[in-house]
């Protein structure tokens, strides 16, 4: 008898409905068109038109009225119609699953350390009982166990002695800040780069909100000066006519990180380009062409800074200048940070991975 064989289902294209279908392409263009819902159903007709992502019984009309109906947009003021806060976080998620889908599944889902301590993952040892230990450490089988042996069944007591706490692995918390390059050389020559690092930053604002709440990430973009964001402006992220104030990016990452008491911080800056301008006193200091020593030098500092206050600084270089590959090298060696050179498609698995790294450290 051959039996039967199971295993998880997958729905096809063809079992999924009209509705899920198109879901995830207006998804997909609207972090294309920075939040413009009305740009991207402009785009999703004229798709529509082209390739018939429709036909007779569900039009894109009933897709326009389906995501109304179920909370994807809602009508503004100027007749038009904009996302709400569920199609912010289903674009996040939606990022999540393209970004780190492959490595999502296996992920531990807490921050595991050699250290022993508050914990969920039991390490199977026992010790006595000390001054500190809370009530949900105790092993209670045990405890009554030796309150058993030592005192007997007629005269029972369980006294401090005879409680014994089961070991956890200690479970460390991590603050993070993401960088993101804003300057008018992410959308250079035709090439979107800004694209890529806004499914990176949205996906892992998605993973550490699912998978590690108790982390803090802050988020913050950097042009011709540096400002924070809230995770839920990602998607409306679109370059200006900047250039790269790096040392902005970098001080006002160190000061958002002063004020977590987490001693385990890091910082993941996303750029393509080299530093092209500073603030000096009230004034901008520029130069268009980068690598001005001047504006360099003051990279280097900031980075030794970190080094300094152990805040390790993760650069994803999504260029493949040589010139720039330079300044990078220097800048990690400054720091003793890492850096990764991937093209656009891998930049995504480059950030997960090194994420799970750097999370673990503990002071």
């Amino acid at each position: 008898m051959i039996g039967f064989r199971f295993s998880k289902f997958k729905p096809g294209p063809e079992q999924r409905s009209p509705f899920d279908r198109l879901l995830n392409l207006f998804l997909q263009l609207l972090t294309y068109t920075a939040g413009d819902a009305n740009e991207a159903l402009q785009w999703m007709n004229e798709l529509d038109r082209e390739h018939g992502l429709t036909d007779n019984e569900y039009s894109m009309g009933d897709f326009v009225e389906d995501l109304k109906r179920k909370g994807y947009l809602r009508d503004d003021t100027n007749g038009g119609l904009v996302m709400t806060p569920k199609a912010e976080q289903s674009i996040r998620k939606s990022a999540l699953e393209e970004v780190f889908g492959k490595l999502r599944r296996s992920a531990p889902g807490r921050h595991s350390t050699r250290f022993t301590g508050i914990g969920e993952e039991p390490t199977g040892d026992l010790r006595e009982y000390r001054f500190g230990d809370t009530a949900d450490q105790i092993s209670m089988t045990e405890s009554i166990r030796n309150a058993q042996i030592n005192h007997g069944l007629l005269d029972f007591h369980l006294m401090e002695d005879d409680l014994e706490v089961s070991e956890r692995e200690h479970q460390s918390q991590t603050s993070t800040v993401l960088m993101i390059d804003i300057s008018h050389s992410m959308i250079l020559y035709g090439e979107d780069r800004i694209t890529p690092a806004k499914k990176v930053a949205m996906a892992l604002a998605e993973l550490i909100r699912i998978r590690f709440p108790k982390d803090t990430l802050d988020v913050i973009v950097f042009g011709d000066d540096a400002w924070p964001i809230s995770v839920k402006d990602l998607p409306y992220l679109q370059v200006g006519p900047y250039h790269t104030n790096t040392p902005a990016g970098l001080e006002l990452a160190m000061d958002l990180l002063r004020r977590r008491k987490n001693p385990n911080k890091q910082i993941f800056m996303i750029t393509d380009g080299k530093p092209s301008c500073m603030r000096v006193g009230d004034r901008l200091y520029k130069n268009s062409f980068g690598l001005d020593r001047r504006i360099v030098n003051k990279c280097l500092t900031l980075a030794s800074n970190c080094k300094r206050l152990r805040i390790p600084i993760t650069t994803f270089m999504v260029a493949e200048d040589p010139y720039l590959r330079s300044f990078i090298h220097e800048f990690s060696e400054a720091n003793g940070g890492k850096a990764f050179y991937t093209s656009l498609k891998g930049l995504g698995q480059f950030v997960l991975e090194d994420f799970e790294r750097n999370r673990v450290r503990r002071r």
